[in-house]
């Protein structure tokens, strides 16, 4: 972890994330009723959770708009949710002007070209292990774990490492 990306860390009050192949694998799975599911992390939720409890707000920005991802987000408490909003900078303006922050207090984890114009707008923009090369050329950062197998966890302990927190999170589980 570079000192560039904690120095963009400290200041960060808002933490976004992208669903498909952030929180997931980035695999689609769709039933024979025309339903379909994911499968989340638990250790990505616990960071989220830890994040929450150090006073960072979060949110999700999908592309795609799918019950299951209202129910994690329900699940995790995360009061923002995003679904079918294919232009990503534009809800972030949104939600920029309802929570009176700037650009520079948001960090943002993606994996694809949808999410890159907000990856380069955002203090702390990062990309997960396996996202797309032209996505990870542009990003502040790149996780060392793969969406879906603890990139958001990485992500959320970056920002508590950078403002100081991670140890307290911690050691409130022993």
């Amino acid at each position: 972890m570079t000192s560039d990306l904690l120095q963009r860390g400290k200041h960060i009050k808002l933490a976004i994330f992208d669903v498909d192949g952030v929180l997931t694998d980035g695999r689609l799975y769709f039933l024979e009723d025309g339903s379909e599911f994911k499968t989340f992390n638990t250790l990505d939720g616990q960071g989220i959770k830890m994040l929450m409890a150090a006073g960072v707000q979060t949110a999700i920005i999908s592309g795609r708009k799918t019950p299951v991802v209202e129910r994690r987000a329900q699940n995790l408490g995360i009061p923002h949710l995003y679904q079918g909003r294919e232009d990503k900078l534009v809800v972030l303006d949104e939600l920029l002007g309802q929570l009176n922050l700037s650009y520079e207090q948001v960090a943002y984890l993606g994996d694809d070209l949808p999410d890159l114009p907000v990856i380069r707008r955002v203090g702390l923009g990062m990309a997960v292990a396996n996202a797309a090369a032209f996505v990870r050329e542009h990003a502040h950062g790149i996780t060392t774990a793969r969406g879906g197998e603890g990139a958001a966890r990485e992500f959320c302990e970056l920002i508590l490492r950078a403002q100081g927190s991670l140890e307290a999170a911690n050691a409130a589980y022993l």
